[in-house]
């Protein structure tokens, strides 16, 4: 019987991943087409990408599939290959990271699920048939240059905080279902102008530029490839990039470097600070910015309080674990729970 699923202590894999001197890629893609078998079409995926040593986290469902992954770099035509092979994916853009170690993911993990991206719509005449037309990076800097263009984030708070593009607008909240209506609701007085939407990799604004279509805007765009595209192709054709800071990424790196501004601050001191970090109390676990004297200080931690779990004998940590089921929203360091400051 062929293997599909891992069944190795994950903490080995990501040692093993770290040293680890095999230089690998790591890329993103999408695509919504419609999947009749998510199940099986999930099981054949996984054995022939496991046999490519792929690692990372892709998401199928009956609208199509949603990929993060890091390729062995000798392997890397063979998984386009077979990538194409299958002809919903042929020649389907492969967003290519920015800034990568490699250093991605260490583990192969593809779950079916009722959509690759949580939306929560629940209307029955919405379709992603019609959507927002494409921008190639020239063409979103010649459109954002319109004083009528609104250029729409449709990334979480966290996201838009480390790094956008000028003159942005955020839609302050922390999930994608949330940002929809929202969206709809802030620029419900401006349906006829120019708006252009973008995320990450292009996933998320596709959606959204059908949705706001659907809501009665007339004029809708969205970048094509999302964030990572469009900064290759600006350095690949040397146009201005427009894109200030850190462009989060949810996986290892946490974020990759797009350029220097460093636009956030650091939630304990106020210092400017960009880099995101995971509590080290198992506890806790709240995503948030730290420098690095805040860093030294509490030894990686969001408090004091934590700082003094953390340094506990393991066996002590453990048994405060016990029993206790982090908040659902550990991960998301939301624009309501910013303040006061953590330490």
């Amino acid at each position: 019987m062929s293997v599909l699923y891992n069944r190795i202590n994950q903490k080995e894999l990501k040692e093993k991943m770290l040293q680890s001197a095999e230089k690998r890629t790591t890329v993103s893609f999408y695509h919504y087409f419609p999947i009749a078998e998510p199940k099986q079409f999930r099981d054949e995926l996984y054995k022939k990408l496991f046999t490519l040593k792929v690692f990372g986290r892709i998401y199928v469902a009956e609208e199509g599939i949603n990929a993060q992954i890091s390729v062995p770099d000798e392997n890397f035509e063979a998984f386009k290959k077979h990538l194409y092979a299958i002809e919903p994916l042929n020649g389907i853009r492969l967003n290519v990271a920015v800034d990568d170690d490699g250093k991605s993911f260490w583990v192969l993990k593809i779950k079916v699920r009722n959509k690759i991206v949580a939306d929560g719509i629940d209307d029955p005449t919405f379709s992603m048939e019609r959507k927002g037309k494409y921008l190639k990076a020239n063409e979103f800097n010649a459109l954002s240059e319109n004083e009528e263009a609104i250029i729409v984030d449709m990334r979480n708070h966290y996201e838009y905080e480390v790094g956008h593009f000028k003159n942005a607008i955020e839609v302050p909240s922390d999930t994608f279902k949330e940002q929809l209506p929202m969206a709809v609701d802030m620029l419900k007085d401006k349906k006829d102008a120019p708006i252009i939407m973008y995320c990450t990799g292009g996933i998320r604004c596709e959606k959204a530029s059908a949705y706001m279509l659907h809501h009665g805007f007339k004029n809708v765009f969205h970048v094509e490839g999302g964030i990572i595209e469009y900064v290759n192709k600006a350095k690949q054709q040397g146009v201005e990039n427009k894109f200030i800071g850190k462009n989060f990424v949810f996986d290892e790196r946490l974020g990759e470097r797009i350029t220097e501004d460093i636009i956030a601050t650091c939630h304990q001191c106020g210092k400017p600070a960009d880099t995101h970090i995971n509590c080290y109390n198992e506890s806790c676990h709240l995503l948030f910015i730290q420098c690095d004297e805040c860093a030294a200080k509490y030894n990686h931690c969001c408090s004091e309080e934590c700082k003094n779990v953390f340094e506990l004998p393991k066996d002590e940590r453990k048994a405060l674990r016990k029993g206790i089921k982090n908040d659902k929203m550990i991960n998301h360091r939301s624009k309501n729970r910013l303040r006061p400051k953590l330490g």
